[in-house]
């Protein structure tokens, strides 16, 4: 369905052994992402509302359009970065370590603003049941986000299995209220009902690109799907797969008629600041009868408390992988004595939502301006990263005729797929000639071309959708800081303020922060410096490496130690590297050698198994591979042109030589 990159042949062990404890299937993870995305019908048409009035409906149904496509990009990041982090992973992989922290203060800003907004309505839907809670909801919010911190510090996290459950009681809420508002209009009044949006409102430029961007808050929490990818049973494409389809087809299937019909059917009550957080469970009762509506407000209320904890699960983990990268100070990784659970981490995500809701003083309207900031521009860093690397591998490909030219292929039969010669994969017909001779003649295309030919056209349409997508998501972003200057301000100031801290630490600590590369493909010419955990020589390698470059590139691959995996959790981040301070030592020496030299550089890191060096090898084609004389038995699989010898003070390194 994507592209795929060429480092998959050489993933790592605790990547690949991970999947034995993983627990979530296609269910699952639709519960998951579905409690996160779907809780957000309940407050979106009331935001919504405020701003584009009758055509909320309208905007929510076009901006699904878009969802579509995004779903296909997010698809791919799960599938391409199986250690986790999102956006988090997708820059670092595609820019650089900077703009991966960037990205995750970007998710940071959504997942605060998520956990906020989310609280707040679960408070004001419990508001229909119990009036009472109305007038002090704020203090009520401050207290269950207070709890949910203190349960995650206590070491009880969110269950997937009670989140199917959640998710399935929502859903089918949804269904019910559908049914019962269906049921009692007719066709016609329907019909007439979605004719009299564009009566009363008047589309202008301005409104579309106001409405577009805003109707971006109906899809919060897609970027779920990418952080449950170390938890995701195996094989990985085809969880991934059907679980994004549930979610397109039971996001589209209620969140644009819901939005319609709470907004058409109720204006007064969406005109209503209080009311208006409440539109759903009302629309309810108002078709249906009270069980129904204080069904839903229950319902509703569980399912935002849920996506709030989630939204605190994530945001404290971008809190420790942001450290485990060495971009914010190492007290953030403290765990307690007594739970062993991350304290000061889980204190931010609680502590800064409850700060936001403080300082807006509850206002949920307000809450819903400031997230476009965190959740577009997290979109959008996420689409751009993608389509860079796939557009590198494009240009790989294009070198080494990977990917066929349908005009080539379909020209007389000739070309190459994946550089092997069309010919012999047609399909022939034995003929007769009238002397006796059998001649071969070339009936049609075997099915392999065919297909061969179809992917490479899904591989075109889906590069240039991703395009398309990525356009489309930034012009929401750019509309978004435009028209809400509080978001741009708010979302801007936090994400400054972390980024400043994460530079402050890499002053302070003297190395830049290095994150590892997957390998897309190979780098002819280029110098292989094969480093290892608790190998003396490791210095002597990389200058040697560095001296050798001139000016190809290198390739420091770092060769840690084995280590004992254990079950990942729901978005975590899942890199070993991170947690090699020996490793992040040895290669952030080799980065400031190399920045000064000002040589091109990449970094990888594997832990330690048979032929894994000679793996990387293959896939980059070096000309020089450079390591402790005493590895060079281990590597069977390599055949130098030749082998020469270096004499440095801590003893003789080897360089393997080859022309390719």
């Amino acid at each position: 369905m994507t592209q795929t990159s060429l480092h998959s042949d050489v993933t790592s062990h605790s990547q690949n052994n991970e999947h034995g404890k993983a627990t979530l299937g296609p269910l699952l993870c639709w519960a998951v992402v579905f409690a996160d995305i779907g809780s957000s019908i309940y407050y979106v048409p009331g935001i919504l509302y405020s701003t584009v009035r009758g055509l909320a409906g309208f905007f929510v149904l076009l901006t699904m359009v878009v969802f579509v496509l995004l779903t296909l990009k997010y698809a791919e990041v799960s599938q391409r970065f199986p250690e986790g982090g999102g956006v988090v992973s997708v820059a670092a992989q595609a820019i650089n370590s900077w703009a991966g922290a960037l990205g995750g203060m970007l998710i940071l800003v959504s997942y605060f603003l998520t956990a906020a907004i989310s609280c707040l309505s679960a408070i004001q839907y419990l508001g229909v049941v119990l009036p009472g809670v109305l007038p002090i909801d704020l203090w009520i919010t401050i207290g269950v986000l207070m709890l949910l911190g203190v349960l995650n510090w206590v070491g009880i996290s969110e269950s997937a299995k009670v989140s199917l459950v959640s998710a399935l009681v929502a859903f089918c809420s949804d269904l019910a209220i559908l049914w019962t508002v269906f049921t009692h209009l007719s066709f016609s009044e329907v019909l007439s009902l979605f004719q009299s949006v564009f009566a009363h409102e008047t589309l202008t430029p301005t409104s579309v690109l106001v409405g577009f961007s805003g109707a971006f808050l109906a899809f919060s929490g897609l970027e779920s799907i990418s952080q449950l990818s170390p938890v995701m049973k195996t094989p990985r494409k085809k969880v991934i797969g059907i679980a994004l389809f549930l979610v397109v087809l039971t996001i589209g299937v209620t969140s644009p008629l819901l939005t319609m019909l709470s907004t058409l059917l109720q204006p007064q009550e969406a005109a209503n600041e209080v009311l208006s957080t409440q539109l759903i469970s009302l629309l309810g009762g108002h078709w249906g009868n009270n069980f129904l509506q204080t069904e839903v407000a229950v319902s509703a209320s569980l399912i935002l408390i849920f996506a709030s904890n989630t939204a605190i699960i994530g945001a404290y983990h971008v809190f420790l992988a942001l450290s485990r990268m060495d971009f914010f100070p190492a007290f953030i990784l403290k765990r307690n004595r007594f739970r062993d659970t991350p304290h000061w981490s889980i204190a931010l995500a609680t502590g800064i939502p409850i700060t936001i809701l403080i300082l807006v003083n509850g206002k949920i309207n307000l809450l819903g301006d400031l997230y476009a900031f965190g959740l577009l521009g997290a979109f959008t860093l996420t689409c751009l990263g993608l389509d860079l690397i796939r557009s590198r591998e494009r240009i790989l490909a294009r070198r080494r005729k990977i990917v066929p030219s349908p005009e080539k292929v379909y020209k007389n039969g000739h070309g190459t797929l994946a550089g092997v010669s069309v010919m012999p994969l047609l399909a022939h017909e034995e003929v007769p000639l009238s002397n006796g001779q059998v001649v071969i003649a070339r009936v049609g295309m075997s099915r392999t071309v065919i297909r061969g030919i179809i992917h490479t056209l899904w591989l075109r349409l889906d590069f240039w959708l991703g395009i398309l997508t990525t356009v489309l998501v930034a012009l929401a972003w750019v509309v978004s800081l435009v028209s809400r200057p509080q978001a741009a301000l708010f979302g801007g100031s936090v994400a400054l303020i972390g980024m400043g801290v994460a530079y402050f630490n890499y002053i302070r600590k003297g190395s830049p922060p290095i994150v590892t590369a997957y390998l897309e493909g190979p780098l002819p010419g280029s110098v292989l410096a094969v480093l290892a955990a608790g190998d003396a020589q490791n210095d002597q390698i990389i200058e040697a490496a560095i001296d050798d470059a001139r000016s190809d590139p290198v390739v420091f691959l770092y060769l840690g130690e084995r280590r004992d995996d254990r079950a990942p959790k729901p978005f975590e981040i899942v890199n070993p590297y991170l947690d090699d301070v020996s490793a992040k030592e040895t290669l952030g020496h080799a980065e400031g050698l190399a920045r000064k030299a000002r040589i091109s550089r990449s970094f990888v890191y594997r832990q330690q198994e048979d032929a894994i060096a000679t793996s990387v090898w293959q896939i980059l084609h070096s000309r020089d591979v450079i390591l402790s004389s005493l590895m060079v038995e281990q590597l069977h699989d390599i055949n130098p042109d030749r082998i020469r010898y270096e004499l440095t003070p801590r003893g003789k390194i080897a360089h393997l030589l080859k022309r390719w």
